[in-house]
């Protein structure tokens, strides 16, 4: 993906190198334990931060050739994907499918044409499309970080919090601040699974 190659990692300040070192330490010591992994990234209503997290990890992670890892999302309550979202990925290389037509649809996000799409759609964190035991908590929001103080079935918590761009919806920033929230997702998301080093094994 052209926009991937595009990404400067080396542009990510320092103080949020240190808030992405506990996401590459659990992937590393998943990797090097030769098992599968599962990402739920988890913000308030599952409509945009933890959308653009889980599609930009997905995205990275055949992007780096770890196709153990499985991705995916909730809220503590669930809405819709917000349409932004869909408009900057998009802008960003990705297509977007959309399978059914309530008011919280189904949609299918393709990456690669040889690849599974993936399903997006609003859910709580515990649903049944998502793992519900031996998968890492990413909280994608504060709000989420602070009053969800448990998850069952999660063996790793980590905050990452990003700052909601659902504070320009009414502002002729709209639109600028979107693309800024995913570029900054992806370009993390790229730093994180460049740094993870596979599992090789010889014999």
């Amino acid at each position: 993906m052209d926009y991937i190659e595009k990404l400067d990692p080396n542009s990510i300040p320092d103080e949020r190198r240190e808030v992405l070192k506990p996401f590459i330490d659990y992937l590393q010591e998943k990797v090097d334990s030769g098992k599968d992994i599962s990402l739920n990234f988890i913000c308030t209503h599952n409509s945009r931060r933890s959308h653009l997290s889980q599609i930009w990890a997905q995205a990275m992670s055949e992007y780096f050739k770890l196709n153990q890892i499985t991705c995916y999302s909730g809220g503590t309550a669930s809405t819709s994907v917000y349409p932004m979202i869909l408009q900057v990925l998009e802008e960003a290389g990705f297509e977007s499918i959309q399978l059914s037509k309530e008011e919280n649809p189904v949609i299918a996000v393709k990456y690669d044409s040889d690849r599974h799409p993936i399903i997006a759609f609003s859910k709580t964190y515990d649903h049944p499309f998502n793992p519900t035991i031996g998968f890492a908590a990413l909280m994608t929001c504060s709000d989420a970080d602070e009053n969800c103080p448990f998850i069952p079935g999660t063996e790793k918590r980590i905050s990452l919090n990003y700052e909601d761009p659902k504070s320009f919806d009414d502002s002729p920033l709209k639109h600028q601040k979107y693309k800024e929230r995913s570029q900054q997702i992806a370009t993390e998301m790229l730093y994180v699974f460049s740094k993870v080093n596979k599992l090789i094994i010889h014999g």
